[in-house]
């Protein structure tokens, strides 16, 4: 069976069915199938997926979410698999919501793109999804985090929200509630399928499975991947052409992830990036070629996140924005540019472990990541001057059109 995850085109209903059969049944095995399988969360988090169902179905009246939001702006890969898979997707769902008896399924979406329509389709052309309804929310870093997206559910704002209760304990409408990203739920519908040992099949022993992976940058063509874990971070570039020219750096996990260095051994994976100092995170892989700089590409990101902020706590209002600024300093290559870049040490101290989410913390690994890797274009920066031959922007810093709701 070489179908898995992203066919070639968009699939209506008759040619879904022809490829991957119809729905199979749910049995009180499956969960222990999923286990056996190794399926980790592929929104990000890495969390044990029949851990997650189990927390779940032990409660009453659970709901299920189907998170395909995708706010990672350097990532396209949920976008792609609701675009061209939607039934796969909406499989996991009924699945995930059979086995935590769950009665109420909804397809969170962002409101850029076809996702929702193609989502919308899916459903009137099948007879099981009465139970399935679809949501689009603002386009906005942190509106997928889970707490935020039951809150917009809910009816507040796209924010996240102080933790306990988290949602698999009260969640929508109050109840139980499972979120999970669609990438995971399509694989889950795979599993219930094909078995734990089909899906071991790829990957590696630790991290079984094949991923979604969204390549940009210095590529010959950029797009959405299927790849199993633990291939080289090379090869997964040579899957989308080849890199155009030498590659100074790759950007992976997205704009929570970390900049790392090439090299032969780096492998796309939790373990290989965490020794590097990276993380699998979003599995976004942007190959920053010789021209642009790092330096100046790491501080437009971080303006972006600054302004990305729920603006809910002092660390990510005043903090990312202090950070973004003294980063714009340097990148320019300013009067006061190393005073800027030694007031980065303090704002870390001033930053880390302290916000209300996760969004802080994040930025501070990317920014982290940067004065790792490009030391030496920092080094110049603070002299004065700038090595890079093109300053035009690699990474994508959407604006933030329209409020929280």
């Amino acid at each position: 069976m070489n179908v898995r995850l992203l066919p070639a085109a968009a699939l209506g209903r008759a040619e879904f069915e022809r490829t991957y059969g119809p729905l199979p049944a749910v049995t009180e095995e499956l969960l222990e199938e999923v286990e056996l399988s190794g399926l980790t969360g592929r929104g990000g988090a890495g969390f044990p997926t029949a851990r997650k169902l189990r927390g779940v179905r032990s409660k009453r009246g659970a709901v299920v979410v189907a998170n395909g939001t995708e706010g990672e702006p350097a990532s396209a890969k949920d976008r792609a698999l609701i675009e061209r898979n939607p039934h796969l997707v909406i499989d996991g769902a009924i699945i995930a919501a059979r086995l935590v008896h769950a009665r109420r399924i909804v397809v969170a979406v962002g409101r850029s793109g076809e996702a929702a329509d193609a989502v919308e389709r899916a459903v009137a052309e099948r007879r099981d999804a009465g139970s399935v309804s679809v949501a689009t929310l603002p386009d906005r870093f942190v509106a997928g985090e889970e707490s935020a997206l039951v809150h917009w559910l809910n009816g507040g704002e796209a924010k996240p929200t102080a933790t306990p209760p988290r949602p698999f304990e009260r969640g929508v409408g109050g109840r139980p509630t499972l979120v999970q990203n669609v990438e995971t739920l399509a694989n889950l519908a795979l599993i219930a399928r094909y078995g734990p040992d089909w899906f071991r099949a790829e990957g590696t022993t630790d991290e079984p499975g094949t991923v979604l992976a969204t390549v940009s940058g210095a590529v010959r063509k950029p797009g959405v991947v299927e790849v199993p874990l633990g291939l080289p971070v090379a090869d997964v570039v040579a899957r989308c052409g080849g890199a155009r020219g030498p590659v100074q750096a790759y950007l992976v996990g997205g704009y929570f992830g970390s900049w790392v260095r090439p090299s032969a051994d780096l492998l796309l994976s939790r373990a290989s990036l965490g020794e590097a100092g990276g993380s699998l995170g979003a599995r976004t892989v942007v190959a920053l070629g010789e021209r642009p700089c790092g330096v100046v590409e790491t501080s437009r990101v971080v303006t972006y996140m600054a302004e990305q902020s729920a603006a809910q706590c002092g660390p990510c209002l005043f903090g990312l924005r202090a950070l973004a600024d003294c980063l714009q300093s340097v990148a320019r290559c300013a009067d006061g540019a190393a005073g800027s870049y030694a007031r980065l040490a303090q704002l870390e101290r001033q930053i880390a472990r302290r916000g209300a989410c996760a969004h802080p913390d994040g930025v501070l690994g990317l920014v982290a990541s940067a004065t790792r890797v490009f030391r030496d274009e920092l080094a110049r920066h603070l002299a004065g001057a700038c090595s890079a031959l093109d300053h035009r922007p690699v990474l994508p810093t959407p604006g933030a059109e329209g409020g929280w709701r």
